[in-house]
């Protein structure tokens, strides 16, 4: 059998360089370990990006995401090829769910309006955090230095990704775990703890950790992530 292949997702705001320290944590002597870059540009657009990544690889695939992130694993990780889901404070909807449904149960605990609109040439708006916002909302367990470089590399989400109803729901036949911070201001402790328990998740709670755990606790993270990967090698070798 193929080794395993590790897929890091990274979600609105961020970028892939969010997953460097979970990367150094993860045994790629074990498994492959891939940092994908996201468009950002919608549930659809995003899941089919993914699954054109997964698609061109060998062996299963276990995938890992973050955030608005865990959306796009949602729905690419009805390939045959994904063998399981990790989400890192991820948003957990099912079919037909939106960011907006969700967020509607329980809302963030951010205070105020911190996301900044830009409009596209083509009419489209995409959504950027205000920077002078950014540690303190996103990250405030994270040192000055590295949230500052955070907050002025972030990348924008186009604003119709909260509004779109999301095609599938992988937890319903795929394994998953959840790990997130009780210190979570974007997406609320309550909404992890309710869509972790819906889909069935194994799931680490990390006291005090900001939105951005795999930044602040990468070790944590790594080792949810290699218990999924030995987990999902174990029932493929059953």
């Amino acid at each position: 059998m193929s080794k395993s292949t590790v897929i890091l997702v990274h979600g609105a705001f961020g970028d892939a360089s969010s997953w460097r320290s979970v990367f150094e944590h993860l045994d790629s002597d074990e498994y492959n370990v891939l940092a994908a870059a996201i468009p950002l540009r919608g549930v659809a657009g995003d899941a089919s990006y993914l699954g054109a990544v997964i698609d061109q690889l060998d062996g299963p695939v276990v995938l890992v995401g973050h955030s608005y992130g865990g959306c796009v694993i949602t729905v690419a990780g009805a390939s045959d090829k994904v063998a399981g889901l990790v989400y890192v404070a991820g948003f957990v909807p099912d079919e037909g769910e939106t960011i907006t449904d969700l967020q509607t149960r329980f809302p963030s605990l951010a205070m105020g309006d911190f996301l900044a609109p830009r409009p596209l040439p083509d009419g489209g708006v995409e959504l950027t955090v205000d920077p002078q916002r950014f540690h303190d909302i996103f990250c405030a367990d994270v040192p000055d230095d590295v949230a500052a470089f955070m907050a002025h590399a972030q990348r924008p989400l186009v604003a119709t990704a909260f509004e779109e109803a999301t095609a599938a729901a992988a937890w319903h036949t795929k394994p998953s775990w959840g790990v997130f911070g009780t210190g979570d201001q974007p997406i609320a402790p309550q909404l992890h703890r309710f869509s972790y328990d819906r889909a069935g998740s194994a799931v680490t709670e990390i006291e005090g950790a900001s939105h951005f755990a795999m930044v602040s606790e990468p070790d944590i993270v790594a080792g949810v992530i290699r218990d999924a990967v030995k987990s999902v090698a174990a029932d493929l070798a059953a």
